[in-house]
């Protein structure tokens, strides 16, 4: 794992799946995944997610996210190998996984942490990207200071507590962007 070098809680391990294998994931995922599209509701207006998305757990995990309850349905076994994989590099039994699906720049994620009350805010989260390169951005929850990160195709995030208490971050539009691009997010649910 390679820390930044301004003592940010999160690590970016470069190429963490190598090209080939990053292939081989996002083709996996884009035919074995159910995508779905959530509606959200904002000011009492429905709106429809700007992304597809997919929640995979273990048998027994709920998670309310974008107004939709999502239930782990237990690990399909083609998924073992890169649940497997993170698990042992992060040191961490991750026990569900939200997936999503940007089809193209227009989609995107707004400013968010992941501290929904489901989560064990004591663990980290390890953010998998495949495809299309996008920026990820990060804004310190109580001051102006921002930064920015490029994730790459095959790049992991590992986002350490405290992040979600003193951090929010989002993946902005990239209306240039025509390729999609495939998150993994690894959580630890209560």
């Amino acid at each position: 794992m390679t820390s930044n070098e301004n003592d940010y809680p999160w690590e970016l391990t470069p190429k963490f799946l190598n090209h080939h294998q990053s292939r081989l994931w996002f083709d996996l995922l884009v035919g074995s995944v159910e995508w779905f599209q959530p509606i959200v509701k904002v000011f009492g207006k429905e709106h429809l997610v700007p992304r597809q998305t997919s929640f995979i757990a273990e048998k027994g995990i709920s998670y309310r996210y974008s107004g939709t309850v999502h239930y782990g349905e237990g690990w399909p076994i083609w998924f073992s190998p890169i649940l497997d994989r993170v698990n042992s590099y992060t040191g961490v039994a991750f026990n569900g996984c939200l997936l999503n699906l940007y089809r193209d720049g227009r989609d995107r994620m707004g400013w968010h942490s992941d501290d929904e009350i489901e989560l064990d805010p004591t663990k980290p989260i390890a953010s998998l990207s495949l495809g299309s390169q996008r920026d990820f951005h990060f804004k310190k929850r109580y001051s102006n200071h921002r930064t920015n990160i490029n994730l790459k195709n095959g790049d992991l995030l590992i986002m350490n507590p405290p992040c979600q208490l003193n951090w929010l971050h989002c993946l902005p539009t990239r209306r240039r962007i025509e390729e999609p691009r495939i998150n993994l997010t690894f959580r630890v649910y209560k």
